[in-house]
């Protein structure tokens, strides 16, 4: 009669640990097979140890125990299935500790290696009390089954051992598959595995710093209104060319000229104040005419200045880089407000948001380059001119604003234009340019757990 493998993996697979499922195991075969005992045992460290007997059964002690692995350790050693008492031409083998184990129990004993991956890892031994002929059929299908569901239980065991009994396994693995003769192939693979984080270890690279970065002109004027009043004309929009003097806005000056007349009136009226007062020799109000018509006066020339200053215009040759007033035409404006941004049209400057975590690296004249998102495909060499000593929020990280001048300046470049740039700091092994940020964090805050 044929074992029923799938009963058997049905009565393994309803337990979660190995020593459950094992145990269910044994007995299922025990019961099919009519066996006095079966035990399940696996290698540890070069020897059998049992971990289930069927029907939760007790051997007698440890001794017990002891002389079953033995006879685990005869099958294992010879690659083999050990039957004894012998059947008729079988070949012979070494069956001491078998032997020993009938000399206990009699009856007969089968004990099947159980092989993984070309790996002997434990064994099944089949204690029967009568002492029969076992069929080569027989045995055939015991061998069968035994390779079929002894690696689900070699797995259930290794998923249970401790990590560090498992790495250790592994690195016992390697070893020997690198002392087989017929793996030079793992043996190239590992060596230009280890060269290569060599490589990465040793050898230095070029290190950069990156950041955000941003084109600006080298120099912004800004133009602001000169006193309260209103935009009347405007002639420029961001964008625009602009020379030096051309008149780029006006305000208008209804209410200064309102403001100068009355003032002219008020002077004339305090000088004729001032004849009088001379002509009766009052020189009580003689000394108040005059300080009321210098008032006047110093107020005159200020409505003047202002007059003179209603028409913006520009200081140099550039263009417009912000300040679209041809929106805001008649509405009111106070004194100081912005009006227009001018800036060079062929001096620029980059500026370069640089982390925190970096900025002590990067030091005056260093190089780097600049690529701008509109200008993807060119990028443009820099040189570190200034670096601003206080940090600012930008999207939640602390960062310090680089100074940067550009070594050629293409005509295609305008102010406002962003990209990235890369600074060269020094070189450094790759390794350590790919994980310094994480060890410096995780020294950051094991200095913040247990610093003093």
């Amino acid at each position: 009669m044929r074992l029923d493998v799938l009963a058997l993996q049905a009565a393994m697979v309803s337990h979660n640990r190995l020593a459950e499922s094992a145990t269910a195991f044994a007995s299922e075969l025990a019961t099919r097979l009519g066996c006095e005992r079966v035990s399940v045992g696996f290698v540890e460290d070069r020897f059998s140890r049992v971990v289930a007997l069927s029907h939760g059964a007790i051997a007698n002690g440890t001794e017990m125990l002891r002389v079953i692995g033995a006879a685990m350790d005869e099958s294992i050693e010879q690659a083999a299935t050990v039957v004894l008492p012998a059947p008729p031409g079988h070949v012979p083998q070494i069956v001491l500790a078998h032997e020993e184990l009938l000399r206990r129990d009699g009856g007969m004993v089968c004990t099947l290696p159980l092989v993984v991956k070309r790996q002997l890892v434990g064994a099944v031994q089949l204690q029967f009390r009568q002492v029969g002929p076992v069929l080569p059929e027989q045995l055939a299908d015991w061998e069968h089954a035994v390779a079929l569901l002894g690696p689900v239980l070699h797995f259930m065991r290794r998923s249970e051992r401790p990590w560090r009994e498992r790495l250790r396994d592994r690195a016992r693995r390697i070893r020997a598959d690198l002392r087989a003769p017929d793996n030079g192939r793992l043996r190239l693979g590992l060596a230009g595995l280890l060269l290569a984080l060599g490589i990465l270890v040793a050898v230095p690279m070029e290190y950069r710093v990156g950041g955000n970065a941003r084109v600006e002109g080298a120099i912004q004027r800004v133009l602001v209104a000169p006193a309260d009043g209103f935009i009347r004309h405007n002639h420029v929009r961001p964008g625009d060319p602009v020379k030096a003097g051309q008149v780029l806005a006006e305000l208008a000056e209804q209410d200064l000229q309102l403001e100068r007349n009355k003032w002219s009136s008020e002077l004339a009226q305090h000088e004729n104040s001032y004849a009088a007062a001379m002509a009766r020799a009052d020189r009580t109000q003689l000394v108040i005419s005059q300080a009321r018509a210098d008032e006047a006066r110093a107020q005159l020339a200020l409505v003047d200045e202002q007059l003179g200053r209603i028409r913006l215009e520009a200081p140099f040759d550039g263009v417009v880089i912000r300040g679209d007033l041809s929106q805001s035409l008649g509405a009111p404006v106070q004194r100081g407000d912005v009006l227009l941004t001018i800036a060079p049209k062929d001096r620029f400057r980059v500026i370069i948001e640089v982390d925190e975590r970096d900025i002590a690296r990067i030091r005056v004249a260093q190089q780097g380059s600049l690529a701008l998102s509109a200008l993807p495909w060119d990028t443009l060499p820099l040189r570190i001119a200034r670096i601003t000593p206080l940090a600012s929020p930008v999207e939640g990280k602390n960062v310090f604003e680089v100074e940067a001048t550009l070594e050629n300046q293409p005509d295609s470049l305008r102010p406002g234009l962003r990209g990235v740039a890369r600074i060269s700091v020094g070189e450094a092994p790759l390794l350590w340019s790919w994980t310094h940020r994480l060890t410096d964090w995780l020294r950051l805050k094991a200095w913040g757990l247990w610093g003093s």
